[in-house]
């Protein structure tokens, strides 16, 4: 089981599709069709053989994601784990065609360059050559970009890109030289085009659609997602660039105002599992909308939690368990004492504490590196290991059970820690009794079911099914942070709304 765990997990950042060409349609809106590929297994055992080979860090970005043209050559959908989507652009005079992902995670464009000698990825996929272009221009600027499942760098230029009907003038880019990830190197797509805001473009570049804006090509400062979740469908969903298409979704939608310019980042409220409040989010949570992310992304503790509640199995964490063990005591009185929780594991001594916050860093994943650097990181797991204790004793005390069954759960929790990569997997036979999932934003429920956070490959016994929570800390000062990725998009049809500053979420139509 574990093995298969890890493979799938790779897998699902590895997965492919492909768009033919984009138009602009009669209302004057430019929609982009987005199309899907079959599960490919040649690339889940490639990329099996690279887990154990430790070629792939921490992974919660899978970089596929995309559009084609609506009116293309559909793609059938055999295998209804593929929820990846990505699609078409062109760059230079003539344009050359690249497949690239349209992330609302990240604010850059880049294309593997011809220039790009020694990485594999770039082998394997359609290259910009600047000597082919009549527009090209040459910056003479170095850059390089960092993802959460690899990096690339290159140089900036500047040329036409083409991005449906619309014809953008003096894009700067760049040429990817290095691809230092397997993801690129078994993904379908090309390169990747950033929907974020400026604030976190590298290089000073001025990001695709803000250029959109700025030369009049669309009619509204606004772009709307549609994911297609049906497993019957050669469609893959849809991106709306200045509107939206009513076609693909009920009722209104619901808005929430960006808190934070960057990502597109507004503020969550109270997180449900099974209609019962976890304690997590009372106070409000940072959440991001990102179309660049398959699944949903939290704070290990709260997603623990998750897993636990719909039986989902991680690997057994021993520091966790002995933090309970040894300190379960300690951290009991303490907060039986009202000292404050973020004291907690400062006062016992696991972590340090500078009277406001801890200030030892959260591991990025549920397990450390094996690379990691001896004490120092030993400290961080324990202290990491320490504040989950806390937060669950606390939210459990809250519910004024006694401590035996306080421990007893929490020690259960510890066995349903996520694997190193942050996946868990469920038992495909208990998915219509698993509780549904609920997000407040703006004061209204999203509620997910378990067919709707569940996702499910293979056939008969090899059919694997994975839960759509993963765990990933994202420390201050930008964390602690929920992504809503794939998952949540394709049950909520989307709107990006940049001149309004919000964001807007509504039942999609399937």
């Amino acid at each position: 089981m574990k093995m298969r765990q890890g493979y799938l997990w790779a897998a699902f950042c590895l997965w492919a599709l492909t768009f033919p060409l984009l138009q602009a349609s009669s209302d004057g809106l430019v929609r982009i069709g987005l199309k899907k590929w079959r599960l490919d297994y040649n690339r889940i055992r490639a990329a099996r053989m690279a887990r154990r080979a430790k070629s792939i860090g921490g992974v919660v970005k899978s970089m596929y994601q995309g559009f084609g043209d609506s009116d293309g050559e559909p793609v059938l959908l055999r295998n209804y784990m593929d929820a990846q989507y990505y699609g078409e652009i062109g760059i230079g005079t003539p344009p050359q065609n690249f497949t690239v992902v349209f992330d609302t995670g990240s604010a850059n464009l880049w294309v593997p360059s011809t220039k790009c000698h020694f990485s594999i990825a770039c082998l394997f996929h359609s290259k910009y050559n600047s000597r082919l272009s009549t527009t090209y221009i040459d910056l003479g600027k170095e850059g390089e970009i960092h993802y959460g499942s690899g990096s690339i760098s290159g140089v900036f230029s500047q040329d036409n890109v083409q991005v449906g009907s619309m014809a953008i003038k003096n894009q700067v880019f760049i040429e990817a030289t290095r691809e230092a990830s397997l993801v690129f190197v078994l993904g379908k797509f090309d390169g990747i085009l950033g929907l974020g805001f400026e604030e976190i473009v590298v290089g000073n570049a001025t990001p695709v659609w803000y250029n959109l804006l700025r030369q009049g090509l669309v009619q509204e400062d606004i772009f709307s997602f549609w994911l297609n979740r049906d497993p019957q469908a050669t469609d893959g969903g849809e991106i709306v660039f200045g509107g939206v298409d009513k076609r693909h979704f009920k009722g209104q939608h619901t808005y929430a105002s960006i808190t934070q310019k960057g990502y597109w980042q507004f503020e969550m409220g109270e997180f449900l599992i099974g209609y019962q409040s976890t304690g997590f989010c009372e106070a409000g949570c940072a959440a991001i909308v990102d179309s660049g992310t398959s699944l949903i992304a939290g704070p290990t503790a709260i997603v623990t939690e998750i897993n636990h509640a719909i039986g989902a199995e991680g690997i057994v964490s021993q520091e966790c368990k002995e933090v309970v063990s040894q300190y379960g005591n300690m951290i009991w009185d303490l907060l039986i004492s009202r000292v404050q929780p973020d004291a907690v594991c400062s006062q016992i001594g696991l972590c340090n504490f500078n009277g406001s916050q801890i200030e030892s860093p959260r591991i990025k994943t549920v397990v450390e590196e094996e690379d990691a650097r001896g004490t120092k990181v030993g400290n961080e797991v324990w202290c990491t290991a320490c504040e989950m204790t806390v937060i669950w004793v606390q939210n459990q005390l809250k519910q004024r059970k006694t401590k035996e069954i306080i421990f007893s759960y929490v020690t259960e929790l510890c066995q349903s820690l996520p694997s190193p990569m942050g996946e868990s997997v469920v038992d495909c036979g208990r998915v219509p009794y698993m509780p549904d999932v609920t997000f407040t934003i703006a004061d209204k429920h999203f509620t997910l079911t378990p067919k709707e956070y569940v996702l499910k490959t293979g056939e008969g016994i090899t059919t694997v099914c994975l839960s759509g929570f993963i765990a990933l800390d994202v420390p201050p000062p930008r964390g602690p942070l929920w992504i809503l990725g794939d998952i949540f998009m394709g049950v909520y049809h989307t709107v990006f709304d940049y001149g309004n500053l919000q964001v807007g979420f509504a039942e999609a139509m399937q």
